[in-house]
């Protein structure tokens, strides 16, 4: 199913609408930031959005402690159970996804061609954040993600919906690993999927792409906030 992309925004800040139904969460994506020059390696770059990833957050709504992962290109997803800061270190290491219950919490995954994908309990008690690309697809990241995030919080796969967000694919890229992780996440019993069906790399007014822009570039950054009660 496609998504609908929501810009009653800044600019670089889109929403789902099927997301923004569920109660208690809100799930962000933080495109390209106008006139922030990123042509440069991955840490710099980071430094350089990091305050307007911050006010852009902050606008949406009560602020929440980021809480990141490592993004190794694996399959391993961590159970965020805790207050934020009590969370040390940050981002969470050797890990590419995210699963948490805790109200309160902002999870974070930036990408730059790989996709963002959220599975959302349809009630909005629980969630998680995932990093996926080509190897964490192949390595089964969604799959593994569904599994947490159903013994977590005692939930079955068609209690969930799992949103796929803007990333690169055919033909900018020989893998169409956005139709992988649909596969997988239907396999696995999910029957609300949603895909943005964009490519980050026809984009880069839009988006940031490390293959279009060579390496140098920007990230982009997906959120999850379960709200406070």
């Amino acid at each position: 199913m496609e998504g609908a992309l929501s810009h009653q925004r800044p600019l670089a800040l889109e929403s789902f609408a099927a997301l923004d139904a569920i109660p208690g969460i809100r799930a962000r994506f933080i495109g390209r930031i106008p006139d922030v020059v990123v042509p440069v390696e991955r840490a710099e770059a980071m430094t350089r959005l990091a305050p307007f990833h911050k006010r852009l957050l902050e606008a949406e709504g009560p602020g929440s402690i980021l809480i990141t992962a490592e993004q190794v290109h694996g399959n391993k997803v961590s159970i965020v159970e805790t207050s934020p800061s009590a969370l040390a270190p940050l981002p969470i290491p050797g890990v590419d996804g995210l699963v948490t219950r805790q109200r309160g919490v902002t999870l974070g995954i930036y990408v730059a061609d790989c996709a963002p994908v959220w599975i959302i309990a349809k009630n909005g008690v629980s969630g998680a954040l995932l990093h996926s690309g080509k190897k964490g697809t192949e390595l089964g990241i969604v799959r593994e993600g569904i599994k947490a995030l159903c013994d977590l919080a005692s939930l079955a796969p068609a209690d969930l919906i799992l949103a796929i967000g803007p990333c690169i694919r055919p033909p900018c890229y020989e893998i169409d690993f956005a139709a992988e992780i649909r596969h997988q996440a239907a396999e696995a019993g999910i029957r609300e999927i949603h895909d943005e069906q964009i490519c980050t790399a026809c984009h880069p007014d839009r988006y940031y792409s490390y293959r279009w822009e060579r390496g140098l570039t920007g990230r982009m950054l997906a959120t999850l906030t379960l709200l406070p009660a």
